[in-house]
């Protein structure tokens, strides 16, 4: 993975708690970077024992640490440049998910190793919408969850999601419901 989603793991960690606690999380995963560099690619499984080691030092689940970093990655890569290319992928949530594989072929162009996930959109109803989620990394799905929370409150729309099917259940692919109402 690029530097960038490691930087928004420790730029979460030194906000909601302390430099020291980043310190302890980074000893534990065994990972010496002293700066990521956001451009740069970084192995997967660091980020794994990153999050693996979160895990242990805040007491929750990695679930619940994949979810919690999925909802601060919308605001994270807003403020680090992205915003721009946010706001041309849509003004609502549904329109944004739609075009979230758009997003990342632009983001491609700076970030030429760049392995993105693929989605895609079937409305159910006018206030719900079935959202397939592909990726060839393990791991990831429960980051879905929060980056869908995080942008219902980029777009001021409460947004219910749940998991419908999962590859971790012998699925082809993860698929959500995704149930929103513009406030």
């Amino acid at each position: 993975m690029y530097g960038l989603v490691n930087k928004a793991i420790q730029d979460m960690v030194c906000s909601r708690f302390r430099q020291e606690t980043w310190e302890e999380i980074k000893q534990k995963a065994e990972v010496e970077v002293d700066v990521f560099i956001s451009m740069q690619g970084y192995p997967d499984d660091m980020t794994h024992k990153l999050v693996k080691a979160a895990s242990v030092v805040l007491n929750l689940s990695p679930s619940e640490i994949m979810q919690a970093f999925g909802e601060y990655w919308v605001q994270y890569t807003a403020s680090e440049g992205y915003g721009e290319i946010m706001d041309m992928t849509g003004d609502k949530l549904p329109e944004f998910l739609e075009n979230l594989d758009n997003l990342h072929a632009r983001v491609g162009a700076s970030f030429p190793e760049l392995k993105p996930p693929s989605f895609e959109c079937h409305h159910m109803e006018e206030d719900s919408l079935n959202l397939h989620y592909r990726s060839t990394r393990e791991g990831l799905t429960p980051m879905i969850i929060g980056l869908i929370k995080g942008l219902g409150t980029r777009f001021d729309t409460e947004v219910d999601i749940t998991q419908t099917q999962s590859r971790d259940e012998g699925a082809e692919h993860d698929e959500f419901l995704v149930k929103y109402k513009p406030n």
